[in-house]
């Protein structure tokens, strides 16, 4: 069994702020836009992005990859891997291109369908966020202070419910969910940000009631597990599941 050490989780942190100095690179320039055929925006940071991971991480091991920039992989090719990289090169496109900071690298390690060891990097930030089993959740705020250890904060400790919010994303299922904390506070974030100030305790809920895909929250959800919160379907209140033939998440909310 591949054993989930700090050696190993060192290795992805500074394989993401290798791939989080290329998106840097071009995000202090012109940002040039291609859309997807889902109509997606595309840039010349996320493929660097992909392309620097998707060359460094065989060199940590050699378990497959599912990335959002690389081929789509067959359902039938996959569905037996017991290990893989889930990668999102660059989470938050659109805020990457509001140049608000707001955007990430994803680098999730999945064991049997379950997000097992997650690294998220803030560039603009040059914040790292890390977790797995075994070693708990980590939160690095720039690349000259030590890594310390985070852990969610369950609502009730608050008379105020901090609910971390998509800026991109707002919907009517949201404003119905929001009823049930009269007394609240909303924190409006980009990109998987919003699972790991949960995970950091600096927000006590993210609802995300709309679309996602897997490697949108992979990662995050290494680290949410690690920092004693959940990932829960919203409908069926059962844990995310990974390497589905459909990759869409279904809604969840994060919480402790």
């Amino acid at each position: 069994m591949f054993q989930i050490n700090s050696e190993i989780t060192q290795e992805l942190v500074a394989l993401s702020k290798k791939a989080g100095k290329a998106i840097l690179e071009v995000y202090h320039g012109n940002i040039e836009i291609e859309l997807k055929d889902d109509k997606s925006p595309l840039t010349l940071a996320d493929k660097r992005s992909h392309d620097i991971i998707v060359t460094e991480l065989p060199k940590i091991s050699d378990f497959p990859i599912l990335s959002e920039e690389g081929r789509d992989i067959p359902f039938v090719e996959r569905k037996n891997w017991k290990y893989f990289w889930l990668v999102d090169p660059l989470d938050g496109t659109k805020e990457f291109i509001k140049k608000n900071g707001e955007f990430t690298v994803n680098i999730a390690l999945i064991y049997k369908n379950k997000p097992v060891l997650g690294v998220v990097y803030a560039p603009v930030y040059d914040t790292a966020y890390c977790g797995g089993e075994k070693i708990g959740a980590w939160k690095q705020e720039n690349s000259n202070s030590e890594p310390f250890k985070i852990h969610a904060k369950s609502p009730g400790e608050s008379s105020i419910v901090k609910i971390v919010s998509s800026r991109s994303h707002p919907s009517e299922a949201l404003e119905t969910f929001l009823e049930q904390y009269p007394h609240r506070e909303l924190i409006p974030m980009g990109s998987s940000l919003k699972l790991c100030v949960v995970a950091d305790g600096s927000a006590h809920v993210y609802p995300r009631l709309g679309p996602t895909m897997e490697w949108d929250t992979g990662a995050a959800h290494a680290i949410v597990n690690a920092s004693g919160a959940k990932v829960l379907d919203y409908n069926t209140n059962t844990e995310l599941v990974y390497n589905k033939e459909n990759l869409l998440n279904p809604w969840f909310v994060v919480s402790e």
